[in-house]
């Protein structure tokens, strides 16, 4: 189940490549996307061997493999949200951009911790496992703080390298646009 997030997205990527190819950033991040879900899905997230090795470096009391992948999951939706909502000229300004897209990554995350929780409800004996909270109990709110950091990260460390990847696809990025308009 934690691997059916690529198993959707590769077929998905090869039909739409050569119709709406994305930039060569997203393409990347989706790709490290898909290895962090495979690695989780794999192992079970609490139980990735490199967690454990970061959990005994630093002397955490869990393995932080988890919290990896909802900052990942924050990190690369909000830089496809950006990119189909630059795309479609469907926002103006750097700012609501900006705003939009966490929402989308937020919507995101909120979305996947309902259909753990459906999951976990569906398992019954097995939802702590599948789950990983690890005996936390606020496992679900920080799970979507990550992604918010994870998104956050993204937008400020990236969004000029997406912008001039859409202008090279003949696209025109939301700053370049609007500088005088904000």
């Amino acid at each position: 189940m934690e691997v059916l997030p690529v198993l959707v997205a590769l077929p998905l990527l090869i039909i739409t490549r050569n119709r709406y190819p994305l930039t060569t950033l997203l393409y990347v991040l989706i790709f490290l996307h898909g290895l962090v879900l495979i690695g989780g899905g794999t192992y079970t997230y609490a139980r990735v061997p490199a967690g454990a090795w970061v959990q005994e470096w630093l002397g955490l009391a869990r393995n932080p493999y988890d919290k990896l992948g909802h900052f990942v999951q924050g990190f690369v939706p909000v830089l496809i949200a950006r990119e189909l909502l630059l795309r479609g000229d469907f926002v103006r300004g750097a700012r609501m951009t900006a705003f939009l897209c966490v929402c989308v990554a937020l919507a995101i995350s909120a979305f996947y911790e309902l259909i753990e929780w459906w999951a976990a409800l569906s398992l019954g004996q097995g939802a702590d496992e599948f789950l990983g909270t690890q005996g936390d109990q606020w496992d679900t709110q920080s799970d979507m703080f990550f992604a918010l950091i994870g998104a956050t990260v993204a937008l400020a460390t990236l969004s000029r390298l997406h912008d001039r990847q859409l202008q090279a696809l003949g696209r025109r990025p939301a700053i370049g646009r609007t500088a005088a308009a904000e």
